[in-house]
């Protein structure tokens, strides 16, 4: 089985990368392309999270829903103050 050495040059690599990546996300929230009302789908593909834990999520009234007939829809707004209600700062960058 081959070793794979990860240099300080991979870390600043995937460093710069991720960071590209949390910008686009903040652009994309920014510039108002998330919808008030989201359905389940996508809050699962926004978040990462599976069915089960979206639906844990609800039933222990961590994340508020609303429900039209057989639709669950979440408020972006409460997912935005879930998300920073559970920031956690460390004292590294």
């Amino acid at each position: 089985m081959p070793t794979t050495i990860i240099t300080t040059d991979d870390l600043r690599d995937f460093r710069i990368e991720l960071l590209q990546d949390i910008r686009k996300l903040l652009t994309k929230q920014t510039s108002g392309n998330l919808k008030r009302y989201m359905k389940s789908s996508e809050v699962m593909e926004l978040l990462q999270l599976s069915s089960g834990t979206l639906q844990n999520l609800r039933i222990n009234g961590t994340l508020p829903y609303s429900k039209v007939g057989a639709i669950i829809y979440y408020d972006s707004e409460e997912i935005h103050k879930l998300m920073n209600q559970n920031r956690i700062h460390n004292k590294f960058e």
